[in-house]
């Protein structure tokens, strides 16, 4: 497994990529202290496109380590940023027998170093803009690792050229530039606390109040831009 850069180097590879969120989109981010200041945790998020990634991992106050889908994670847009942070790629059981197993082990080794591990516990990217049932790999992680879990909220990227709006992402041309763009931790939760079913609500309340920072575009807005 690719272990993560670290030190002053990663430090620089983070703000480079927050300067770059920065430039491509109008971006506020709120309750970044919930994040622990030391130790293990987890953060979950919906999943709207492919630059999500980014935008958390630079938006964040601490490195985070990603569990994603190997499609997004071998995206060659994106492959060289995933490899630097040292994210976790897990692909279907059909498609590679043991994989998911082995993305669970590095993520227990992640949390027992202390680490953050960041998961979207939708498991793909949002096919209509909405919040999709979370699964249940989120529950075996906690059973092994009993850590807080902080939700956050993502909004503003459904109609992204890298969003599944109006076709599969990656396949459209750019249409959109400087879009607000909302992301909102929330606080922390226990473990004993972070029920699928609790944390899905925390994220729907968190994704809303990111939303309500701009109008969400309509597909009016989106044929002309």
């Amino acid at each position: 497994m690719f272990h993560p850069l670290r030190g002053p180097c990663l430090g620089l590879a983070r703000y480079l990529i927050l300067a770059l969120v920065r430039l491509c989109y109008r971006l506020r981010v709120e309750g970044g202290e919930h994040l622990p200041a030391r130790g293990a945790a987890l953060v979950v998020c919906n999943h709207v496109s492919f630059v999500d990634a980014l935008i958390l991992g630079g938006a964040s106050p601490r490195p985070l380590r990603f569990l994603m889908d190997r499609p997004i994670y071998e995206s060659p847009w994106l492959h060289w940023w995933f490899r630097l942070v040292g994210a976790i790629p897990v692909e279907a059981e059909r498609r590679d027998p043991g994989s998911v197993r082995r993305a669970l082990e590095e993520v227990r080794r992640a949390l027992d170093n202390g680490e953050v591990v960041m998961l979207f516990p939708e498991g793909r990217l949002t096919p209509d803009g909405e919040i999709h049932s979370f699964r249940r790999g989120l529950e075996h992680i906690l059973t092994r690792n009993p850590v807080p879990v902080v939700p956050a909220g993502l909004a503003g990227l459904w109609g992204s050229w890298t969003s599944h709006q109006g076709g599969r992402a990656l396949t459209k041309r750019p249409r959109r530039f400087r879009a607000r763009v909302g992301l909102h931790f929330g606080a922390p939760l226990a473990p004993r606390e972070a029920s699928l079913a609790r944390l899905e609500i925390e994220v729907r309340e968190l994704k809303a109040d990111a939303e309500a920072w701009g109008p969400a575009p309509t597909s009016a807005t989106l044929r002309k831009h």
